[in-house]
């Protein structure tokens, strides 16, 4: 895993919750190696981590989260400088791009179906909008909000959010780019998403919280050195 600045490009791909000071860890290159593809014969997830089938495929642990890597899809965390947390994961590609955070939910219920609102709301507020639809993975939310770009441009950016309810938690994802708007490109992306396994935790947590995302220690190092004035990356 290696850290680097956050670019402009990477900015126009940012999801729609905005991160203050953020700086990308690209895992990459620690992931060539690893089986990626889930078996035909595998039930799709996403899955519970306790509940975690024998397939093959070698997921990056990221914390809460157990990500496969993807073919021609960068993985990447990005990281709050101001308070050193992580904040999501994201795998990004030519075509676009999902962004992944799992949260807290309780025992029984449908957190997403509660979720939702606050999402549609928080678009309003934006000067966006945001409409259920029915999808592949049942309801989901198609948003639509102004952005600026590196350039100073403003520009309309589009997101199809979906929400997995588990044991205890809940994983959402966003998607960017083509898949936000192309059934087709979506189905591409379908792996990148199913084949994830959420970590919950037997810890009490206010329902809602952001479940804990982590990098390997050398990762946090370089981090600190990211967001301390006048030292090296090591990028």
């Amino acid at each position: 895993m290696k850290l680097r600045r956050k670019s402009g490009r990477d900015a126009e791909e940012a999801a729609p919750e905005e991160v203050a000071g953020e700086t990308v860890v690209d895992a990459s290159d620690d992931v060539t190696d690893v089986p990626a593809a889930v078996p035909a014969d595998t039930d799709e997830g996403p899955y519970d981590a306790d509940d975690l089938p024998d397939d093959g495929v070698g997921r990056v642990d990221l914390g809460a989260l157990l990500v496969a890597p993807v073919p021609g899809r960068d993985l990447r965390v990005q990281v709050d400088e101001k308070s050193g947390e992580v904040k999501s994961v994201v795998l990004a590609g030519q075509d676009g791009a999902v962004e992944l955070r799992a949260y807290a939910a309780p025992r029984h219920g449908d957190l997403w179906s509660e979720v939702r609102p606050q999402i549609a709301a928080d678009a309003a507020r934006r000067g966006g909008t945001a409409t259920e639809q029915d999808g592949p993975f049942g309801t989901e939310l198609f948003c639509e909000v102004q952005v600026k770009t590196a350039e100073g441009q403003v520009g309309n950016q589009a997101s199809r959010v979906i929400g997995f309810n588990g044991p205890r938690w809940l994983l959402r994802a966003t998607f960017l780019g083509r898949p936000a708007v192309d059934a087709d490109a979506l189905a591409e992306w379908r792996g990148a998403v199913t084949s994830v396994a959420v970590r919950r935790g037997a810890q009490a947590m206010p329902v809602g919280e952001a479940l804990p995302l982590t990098l390997p220690e050398e990762i946090k190092a370089q981090a600190q050195r990211a967001a301390t004035p006048g030292q090296q990356t090591g990028a």
